[in-house]
């Protein structure tokens, strides 16, 4: 078994005991932190770690972090980043004061990428995607959750599965899918046609690739009955939920996630003390998307009210073309302080610990922990965390380390 010591780590941050795999309410303000440390790496998982005072293990390879910090990779629980082409045309549209809602009425958003996915061959799909995920990986996410819902039609959304498929196997991320067929009522169908189609046709053969299923609850798209039905079907298949919800108006769908036992509810960008009320004390992770509402200029979710709740809170970007199109979870990360008025050591919990658990990966990624696997992040060196978010863009990544090697690309 390969070993490899990474010393002269000015701290590692994101330490948590085996076992712990979220963080809730005031917990979300701690991180473990280790200064003048070394951590040592072997068959691709954390083994151990220490400080220098204590003496160097022995490794087959000794790399210097020369300062730097270590951290945990991003995970980002919540992506649609398997699409074809682009939506730019909407970008202006959007610029010239048409709304989401508008653009969507129209017969654009979402349907428009339906139209160019058949379009587009599987190869090239997938070429796209993997370009998006390695991307993704050079800004430092190691973990990513990926979603159909761009073919909206049986063949289309199987052939996004087997994309997505692909992409676990080929790339070094480790990746969860996500089957989203009621992403929105696909051309020439009636809601009432298209739910049976999702339910009757596309659910049987999607439960053999996907890990989760998702609804789109909310306003002009699924209501609380379409959801509660497909997620009916999907638990006969053993897919668990994760929904989005209450992007566009208070839909229904966290309470109706809830009922379904769902990781995660997801958006959130429009919540009320219902919303709350109905999440505590469940096993589903609240999770909000500031990417979307940076880029649709929409209300930003109440992260402080939830924490302050008890709650615990993931972010994550949204990856997509029309309402979200970048990856970078360290924007998301600025966002979450800049706009949500997060600390950086909540936010910073937020896209580590908390979105692993929001893909139900917590127990492997996410933290600094023995027996979990080694997908690092190393940084420059920096005078605190807080310099992460607060210089947004200025280049903070010297190596990246998945499944315990280094990435080729280490530098951003």
């Amino acid at each position: 078994m390969r070993s490899i010591l990474i010393s002269d780590i000015g701290s590692i941050v994101g330490i948590l005991p085996e076992g712990v795999n979220k963080k809730s309410g005031s917990e979300m303000s701690e991180t473990g932190i280790l200064e003048d440390a070394w951590l040592l790496v072997r068959d691709g998982k954390i083994v151990s770690f220490g400080t220098r005072y204590e003496g160097l293990p022995e490794a087959d390879e000794t790399i210097s972090a020369r300062g730097g910090m270590v951290l945990p990779s991003f995970c980002d629980s919540h992506t649609h980043l398997v699409y074809a082409g682009s939506r730019d045309g909407e970008f202006l549209d959007k610029i010239n004061g048409l709304s989401y809602e508008e653009i969507a009425s129209r017969g654009g958003g979402i349907l428009n990428s339906a139209d160019l996915l058949r379009r587009t061959s599987e190869e090239e799909l997938y070429c796209q995607a993997r370009e998006r995920v390695l991307e993704v990986i050079r800004k430092g996410t190691g973990a990513i959750e990926i979603k159909s819902g761009y073919g909206l039609e049986k063949d289309a959304e199987m052939k996004m599965l087997r994309v997505i498929d692909r992409l676990k196997r080929e790339t070094p991320a480790l990746i969860k899918s996500t089957f989203l067929g009621a992403h929105a009522v696909g051309r020439g169908r009636t809601k009432r046609e298209y739910v049976s189609d999702v339910c009757e046709k596309m659910l049987p053969e999607a439960s053999s690739m996907a890990d989760f299923v998702d609804v789109f609850c909310d306003e002009g798209f699924f209501t609380v009955e379409d959801t509660d039905r497909i997620l009916s079907e999907a638990e006969k298949y053993g897919l668990r939920a994760k929904i989005h919800a209450n992007e566009l108006a208070v839909s229904g769908g966290v309470q109706v996630g809830v009922k379904h036992g769902a990781l995660s509810v997801d958006h959130l960008e429009r919540t009320t003390e219902a919303e709350i009320d109905a999440l505590r004390g469940t096993e589903t992770m609240p999770t909000m998307l500031p990417g979307a509402s940076f880029f649709l200029n929409m209300p930003y979710g109440r992260a402080k009210e939830f924490i302050a709740a008890g709650l615990p809170l993931a972010l994550a970007s949204d990856y997509n073309p029309g309402s979200s199109p970048s990856g970078d979870m360290r924007f998301v990360w600025a966002l979450g302080c800049i706009k949500m008025r997060l600390t950086p050591v909540q936010a910073f919990n937020a896209i580590t610990i908390n979105s692993a658990y929001a893909m139900g990966v917590s127990d492997i990624v996410g933290s600094i922990t023995p027996g979990k696997i080694a997908n690092l992040i190393i940084t420059k060196p920096l005078r605190s965390l807080t310099e992460i978010p607060y210089l947004h863009h200025s280049p903070f990544i010297e190596k990246l380390m998945l499944r315990g090697e280094f990435f080729p690309s280490n530098r951003t």
